[in-house]
């Protein structure tokens, strides 16, 4: 069989080594409300007069992913909210650079605000990972009462520290689950010498040592080969990168242990912010929150949807033992490690929610 290279990278953004694709899923935008009336593929159209303020939003995100159906609609009512004072251009799927450049730009002031994982800010918020410690958010209710409670009052705090401004809710970057060609992955003795692959994070690397696997730093455009090939005996990854990616094709089995949770954060340019009257500032934080309360929706139906689908297509579901997971990592000092980098009042936000780890 001839190696396929898939086209769309992980749900996170592209920064880390994972693509985005800049053609439009069908499919996909099918599942979405928002993309029954969205053209994914049109970035902009200009304004009908000048504007007052002229700024840019992008995004690292591929086009048939939900939160560039939403915000494309947020920029529009934004528009329409300052009748036309305010025109925010549209630049999603890494048009104006990886994640890694769009965070130079924002700080420069090339572009105001940008969608980002939270994963991929964390390089220069380390406090932003913290949603990532592996095993800790069970369920959805635990993710946003964390993100939109204590937590994610701190990490907001730390990144407006940090030379950006925070302008809104978090949105969903979905969970991460553990796929395998071989067997299902129940519990941590079945990651034992295990050859995962995972994106280039110390969290991920971290998280994989911990539990006894051999975890392995691969692009994205090359897992499908690399999974055929048995360089590696699974990966993980959302179901959105999962089916976009066909890597039910050259897997079997697919463990729901929502080991990593991912947010979405929304940055804006310090100067450029701050130059809105108090009245436009109103209207970017009401739209811009509205938009990810409605891409958390979207998630969630699209990743029910997802699981139907990838079942018919021959993927066996499993569940972990996640208590089993959890103490593996705390009998293995994952957790203290990570408390200490974090530090006291973090972690203590975070367990309030989650539970005691450690």
């Amino acid at each position: 069989m001839t190696p396929i290279k898939p086209p769309r990278g992980d749900f996170s953004s592209n920064s880390s080594p994972e693509p985005s694709s800049k053609r439009p899923s069908a499919k996909r935008r099918t599942l979405l409300t928002a993309a029954a009336s969205l053209p994914l593929f049109t970035v902009w159209s200009g304004p009908a007069r000048a504007a007052e303020f002229n700024y840019k939003l992008a995004t690292g995100q591929s086009l048939d992913q939900p939160i560039n159906a939403r915000l494309k609609q947020a920029t529009d009512r934004i528009r329409e909210a300052s009748a036309g004072r305010l025109d925010i251009r549209f630049f999603p799927a890494s048009q104006l650079g990886s994640d890694t450049d769009l965070l130079t730009q924002v700080r420069s002031g090339g572009v105001e605000f940008l969608n980002i994982a939270g994963s991929v800010i964390s390089t220069v918020v380390p406090l932003a990972a913290i949603t990532n410690v592996g095993f800790t958010y069970s369920d959805y209710q635990q993710v946003w009462s964390s993100v939109d409670g204590d937590l994610g009052k701190l990490i907001r705090a730390q990144i407006d520290k940090s030379g950006f401004v925070s302008v809104a809710k978090a949105g969903d970057n979905s969970f991460r689950q553990i796929s395998s060609a071989s067997k299902p992955i129940k519990t941590p003795a079945d990651l034992q010498g295990y050859r995962i692959r995972v994106p280039v994070s110390p969290m991920f690397t971290s998280l994989f040592k911990s539990l006894g696997a051999n975890p392995t730093s691969i692009n994205f455009n090359e897992l499908y080969t690399a999974l055929q090939t048995k360089l590696v005996d699974g990966q993980e990854n959302g179901l959105v990168a999962i089916d976009s990616g066909k890597l039910y094709e050259v897997q079997k089995y697919i463990t729901q242990t929502n080991h990593i949770w991912d947010p979405f954060w929304m940055l804006g340019n310090r100067r450029a912010f701050a130059n809105l009257p108090d009245d436009l500032k109103k209207i970017v934080q009401r739209e811009f929150d509205r938009a990810y309360m409605e891409q958390r929706g979207d998630v969630e139906q699209l990743n029910t949807t997802l699981k139907d689908q990838l079942a018919k297509k021959g993927i066996i579901f499993e569940t972990a033992n996640r208590d089993s997971f959890r103490k593996a990592l705390a009998d293995a000092g994952f957790y203290k490690e990570w408390r200490d980098k974090f530090g006291a009042a973090p972690w203590a936000a975070l367990e309030a929610v989650v539970g005691k780890m450690s």
